[in-house]
């Protein structure tokens, strides 16, 4: 409110206060230095212009009155802009004598509209004596409360230490100084010396102050009339929209206008004001709760921005795995076939080299055989040595003297539709169109008795989110089986609504069979028929397989999976395409979720199958995850055990990430050399691996000696507790995230209190070690019974 009561020309609160015609108040001297005096035979400004136009002929009243020179009647010339008050707005030197019987104009210092004012000058103005009364009972309560605040004379606000009294206070700043912060913050030069500094209230006591520093209360004077001193109020005219007396009625210009009480009009304008501030604060109100809306989303933009980036990366991650992977495949194939050529050409070259040195040898022979002269003895060897250089010579004919194979390696590798999806690559905007082939296909590995997916993209990436459009991923990872997803609320997907707008613009008369709001027809295909041999549950993972029992004449184009949210609640989306068989991971462990299919051709929809139900595992299984883990970390035992290369601590995360239900885990301690500090506890995926859990925000952590223990999370250590690890030792986590806590154990009790509260979000399990521990991972436990409540 302090504001309201500010003067705008000088900056202070109101001193004398007059209200001009605009309604808006200034201070009668505040009004004196703005007034101007306007010569004689000018015209006075008319204070019917409108406000629009009030600016344009301040400016041309103005440039009128610049034209006067300094000889004419001794008015002077006209400066207004030689002189600003403290709070910017221009001030008029006194006028001189000669100027002082002249009429005055007053421009309003907040919308520049002027008002000609008569010979009596600012006295035809009234005085807010309802504005004055607000600022002296404002004065009083500042006043009252400084003192109550400081039990005494106000200190000064910028003094460092031991605040001294203070010396005087700055109307404009609203800051009480002492002398020497007043010279040092304060000075009065440049553009701090238009601000008014005066002594601060709480340190004057006025003559006759009561004891509790405000002044007595006295009794307002009734308003008198303006143009009759001595007469009050008692009236108020309607069409003057002003106060009257009585002689304004009988004699002045009120005679003939629309008189009603004084105290009749102010009830009805104190209603109407009522009336308006109640309309008022509904509206700050409202403003106020959207103000809170808007700083709560602010944390809600952080925290999905942290999260969305999180499932980008893992998604990028598993792009890139599997590139990584048909990079090695294709790699095998080219070694191979490298392999192949040089076996080939060697084999070659070996026994060209055998029958070269036969031939060599051969050719030598019969030069030493023509060399002799006995032609009874070459007679006898000359036919077999003709029988045998023809035979050689049969030896050597064109297919003998080519190589098998060449240096050109016939493999083409086209990647430029690849290249041209990946540059593709966006995030999807707009609803798409329906795939014939599925976008994502998952496979499942059941080796060694853990889930291992598979994810085949057949199309581009924008596609693939629009196939799982109604499946929001949180957190996704193909590398260890796990992928956390929240279920929008929407009853049914753009696609199905797409269909069905085309079936029943086609004019299908289909009717409606099993399923309210399901298009059936007689072209539109049957049932699916879940085979429940085939389906199953594993972990947090879901199997479901299904098949149609007849031929259809209309081919079936795909299948729509929907699954319920695991509490009971309305069906969403999973899976769009045309396989039989699709593995849902992510799921909440120890859940139940209600499961049905339908399949759909270019007709319509039809009906959805049999519901069944598939419950997932009370306690999760998994192991350490080598690809997370920094390059330091050496598993073994089928990523049960870690160890790590270096002496500085490194971070190992597990498979699996949990972001609801309450899981526990075990470390058993394998090695202990040297005293070091392991650190157990739980991760974001993106936490930082080459050094100790929890140094950063994105980890919770209990790391431990021999001796005792600390709770570490964004490098803050808390709880210290005594009691350490030694070999042999177990290490338990228990994260319960239906209370939001982390508690730790040691040997089967619990270590300390509980660790960290109010935990939101997907974690993952992680250790952080160096190379003097070794530990061994225990999953799928049962719920320690020595938790303390």
């Amino acid at each position: 409110m302090e504001e309201e009561l500010k003067c705008p020309v000088c900056g202070s609160l109101f001193k004398e206060p007059i209200l001009l015609p605009c309604s808006h108040n200034v201070c009668l001297a505040c009004a004196k230095s703005i007034s101007v005096h306007t010569p004689d035979g000018e015209p006075p400004v008319q204070q019917s212009r409108a406000s629009a136009s009030s600016d344009y002929d301040y400016l041309l009243d103005v440039d009128k009155m610049s034209l006067y020179s300094e000889t004419d009647s001794g008015y002077g010339s006209y400066t207004p802009c030689q002189l600003k008050s403290p709070n910017g707005v221009r001030v008029f030197p006194p006028s001189s004598a000669a100027a002082a019987q002249r009429l005055c104009s007053l421009t309003c210092p907040l919308c520049h509209r002027s008002v000609s004012l008569d010979e009596r000058g600012l006295r035809s103005l009234p005085r807010n004596r309802l504005l004055e009364a607000i600022v002296a009972r404002y004065q009083q309560h500042r006043a009252a409360s400084a003192a109550a605040s400081s039990s005494g004379a106000p200190k000064c606000q910028l003094c460092d230490r031991n605040p001294v009294d203070a010396a005087v206070m700055c109307e404009q700043c609203d800051v009480f100084y002492c002398n020497a912060c007043q010279q040092r913050c304060h000075p009065s030069r440049g553009p701090l010396a238009k601000h008014r500094l005066v002594a601060p209230s709480g340190s004057q006591q006025q003559p006759g102050q009561a004891a509790t520093g405000q002044p007595p209360a006295t009794p307002r004077k009734p308003a008198t009339c303006v143009e009759h001193e001595a007469e009050n109020f008692v009236m108020f005219c309607c069409s003057c929209r002003a106060p009257v007396c009585t002689k304004c009625m009988e004699e002045g210009r009120h005679s003939k206008h629309d008189i009603k009480p004084l105290a009749l009009m102010w009830k009805q304008h104190k209603c109407q004001l009522s009336q308006a501030l109640n309309g008022v604060s509904d509206k700050a109100k409202d403003a106020k709760e959207f103000l809170v809306q808007l700083k709560n989303m602010l944390q809600q933009i952080q925290e999905s921005g942290v999260e969305f980036e999180a499932c980008l990366v893992a998604q990028c991650d598993s792009l890139i795995e599997a590139l990584t992977r048909q990079k090695a495949k294709l790699l095998t194939k080219v070694t191979k076939e490298k392999e192949y050529k040089l076996k080939v050409a060697r084999d070659q070259i070996t026994h060209c080299t055998i029958k070269l040195r036969q031939t060599t040898g051969m050719m030598e022979y019969c030069l030493e055989v023509l060399k002799e002269n006995d032609p009874s003895g070459f007679l006898q060897i000359s036919d077999a040595l003709i029988k045998r250089v023809t035979s050689s010579q049969d030896q050597w004919v064109k297919g003998n003297l080519e190589a098998k194979v060449g240096p050109e390696f016939h493999l083409t590798l086209n990647t430029d539709s690849l290249l041209q999806t990946i540059l593709q690559l966006d995030f999807c905007q707009g609803k798409g169109k329906r795939l014939d082939t599925p976008a994502l296909r998952v496979t499942v590995d059941t080796s060694m008795g853990k889930y291992k997916l598979m994810f085949i993209v057949t199309g581009a990436f924008q596609k693939m989110q629009m196939h799982f459009r109604d499946l929001q991923v949180i957190h996704i990872d193909t590398r260890v089986c796990h992928c956390d997803v929240v279920f929008p609320d929407v009853q049914e997907s753009p696609l199905l609504k797409q269909m069905q707008q085309a079936a029943a613009g086609n004019g299908e008369d289909d009717t409606v069979t099993e399923s309210p709001g399901v298009e059936t027809g007689p072209s539109v295909p049957p049932a699916p028929l879940l085979q429940l041999e085939k389906c199953c549950s594993r972990n947090n993972s879901a199997t479901l397989a299904w098949r149609v029992t007849a031929p259809q004449a209309n081919p079936i184009e795909g299948y729509i999976l929907e699954l319920d949210d695991g509490n009971g609640g309305q069906y969403r989306e999973v899976y769009v395409g045309k396989e039989t068989v699709c593995t849902v991971d992510g799921l909440h462990f120890n859940s139940s979720y209600n499961t049905r299919v339908k399949a759909y051709n270019a007709v319509g929809v039809g009906p959805y199958s049999k519901t069944v139900v598939l419950r997932t595992s009370d306690v999760a299984w998994f192991t350490f995850d080598p690809t997370s883990a920094h390059r330091d970390i050496v598993l073994s035992n089928e990523n049960q055990t870690v160890s790590c290369n270096s002496y500085d601590d490194r971070v190992v995360l597990g498979t699996a990430a949990f972001s609801k239900g309450v899981h526990y885990w075990e470390v058993c301690i394998d090695r202990y050399d040297n005293h070091p500090d392991p650190a157990f506890g739980i991760a974001r995926i993106n936490t930082v691996k080459d050094m100790m859990l929890g140094k950063d925000d994105k980890a919770w952590a209990m790391y431990v000696d021999n001796n005792r223990s600390w709770f570490m999370h964004n490098n803050s250590h808390t709880n210290r507790a005594e009691g350490g690890i030694t070999k042999g030792s177990t290490v338990g986590v228990l994260l319960d995230l239906i209370k939001h806590t982390l508690t730790f154990f040691v040997n089967k009790e619990q270590h300390g209190p509980t660790a960290f509260e109010s935990l939101e979000g997907v974690f993952m399990p992680a250790v952080s070690l160096n190379r003097n521990v070794q530990v061994t991972l225990s999953t799928g436990l049962e719920l320690p019974k020595s938790r303390k409540q």
